[in-house]
């Protein structure tokens, strides 16, 4: 018989895209069935991310992972989301007093790659985020936490235009890599997008 679990926490990410900043994780266990309506990150305005993101974090119990460019270039982009991934889950179960055993997490994506010892049932599903609700609400969270990090950085890094593009690859993320070289941020392991350009 299969095993029957008491909560349902869903896992995604935002950030394998950029060139530059972290891959974030989120992890979502609601409290409650949510009385909004929830949608995969990518098709919502950043105001509407915004004000479910509040929502979200009110309802629900959760955690995040972040993995930085520098480890991204050392492992690979997707075993860095699978860093990313694993470190929400211990960060989940180190933070709320559920055992393992009492939750099945559905991890978006054909395949999930353990690393810090995880131990957890889990199942992976394709396209989860643009149905299940916990994985939707992990995906918001993700993509809106690492917006934030990234505004952050702009701050700190104004002449590469972060808290505009965030570090994805958009006209004006290259042409400023162009002028300005490569920030301690950018991936230098995505070398095939950011030509042949040295540190800054």
């Amino acid at each position: 018989m299969p095993k029957r679990f008491k909560y349902i926490a869903g896992i995604d990410e935002a950030g394998r895209g950029p060139l530059a900043g972290p891959v974030v994780a989120g992890c979502v266990v609601f409290k409650d069935l949510p009385d909004f309506d929830l949608q995969d990150s990518k098709r919502l305005s950043s105001k509407k991310r915004e004000s479910l993101f509040f929502k979200i974090k009110q309802s629900s119990w959760f955690s995040f992972g972040l993995v930085n460019a520098e480890v991204i270039d050392e492992i690979n982009i997707l075993n860095a989301a699978h860093l990313a991934f694993s470190k929400a889950i211990k960060a989940f179960l180190g933070k709320y007093q559920i055992g393992k055993e009492d939750i099945l997490f559905i991890i978006d994506g054909p395949f999930f790659k353990p690393f810090l010892g995880i131990d957890v049932y889990y199942n992976c599903v394709v396209k989860a985020d643009t149905f299940i609700p916990e994985v939707s609400a992990a995906s918001i969270l993700a993509k809106v936490l690492r917006d934030k990090i990234m505004i952050s950085y702009g701050k700190v890094f104004p002449c590469w235009g972060f808290s505009r593009h965030k570090g994805y690859p958009t006209l004006e993320h290259r042409n400023r890599i162009k002028i300005n070289g490569l920030s301690p941020l950018h991936r230098r392991s995505f070398g095939r997008y950011l030509g042949h350009l040295r540190h800054s």
